[in-house]
């Protein structure tokens, strides 16, 4: 029968895969550019939230959920985790300059978000299907947060990979995190284009106001923040 690609992937797959592709190259350009690199990991953020508007208005396939969950493992879970690890191996040496035990430490802790990024998008797969079942932080709104961090300039990666790995126990933390719904996710994906395409534009006003809603979801969202 043969992949019959043409056939069996719909628009918001191709949204989906732009995505995977925006994610492999900010990790990519996080070795020369890590402020590209967040800007971009942002813009996955975005395509992501496309792609489901798109899924719900009746463009959808069958492989599209699994297509969506193997993407937001790479962008929202392997991207920031090199991320991190850049960040750390430029500052405390990789693994050529660094004692082999440091480099060991500092691989381990930024790779604790992928890890943990991996263990939350296998058990949605296999243990939680009902639409009000959601444990756990979004690995994208943890991708928010380190990525607005470091556009609004905290960059020490000490400071972002200690933050990290709360985000990486949050995303298996046995509380629910509500989806925004459009009266809320759009407001936000206007701020976070701004953090996008300006992010340093006025003393830094749209990553930093992107990363304090991050942060406001992230501490009150199980309790407090209506969802869809």
């Amino acid at each position: 029968m043969g992949f019959e690609i043409r056939r069996r992937l719909s628009v918001a797959d191709t949204v989906t895969l732009f995505n995977a592709v925006v994610g492999f190259v900010a990790g990519a350009i996080a070795f020369t550019d890590p402020h590209l690199a967040a800007r971009l990991i942002l813009l996955a953020v975005i395509a992501d939230a496309i792609d489901g508007i798109v899924a719900r208005n009746g463009d959808s396939s069958a492989v599209g959920p699994l297509l969506d969950s193997v993407t937001d493992v790479v962008s929202f879970g392997a991207t920031p985790s090199l991320f991190l690890y850049v960040l750390l191996t430029d500052a405390y040496g990789g693994i050529e300059s660094a004692h082999p035990a440091v480099f060991v430490g500092l691989a381990l802790l930024a790779s604790a978000y992928v890890v943990c990024s991996i263990v939350r998008t296998a058990f949605y797969s296999t243990y939680f299907d009902a639409p009000d079942e959601r444990p756990g932080m979004p690995n994208t709104l943890g991708s928010i947060i380190i990525a607005t961090a470091y556009l609004s300039g905290i960059t020490n990666p000490l400071v972002l990979s200690i933050g990290a790995l709360a985000l990486s126990f949050a995303m298996i933390a046995p509380f629910d995190y509500p989806k925004p719904g459009p009266k809320y996710a759009i407001p936000m994906g206007v701020v976070q284009a701004v953090a996008v395409i300006a992010p340093t534009a006025f003393f830094r006003a749209g990553p930093r106001a992107m990363l304090a809603i991050a942060l406001l979801f992230f501490a009150l969202g199980p309790w407090v923040y209506p969802g869809e």
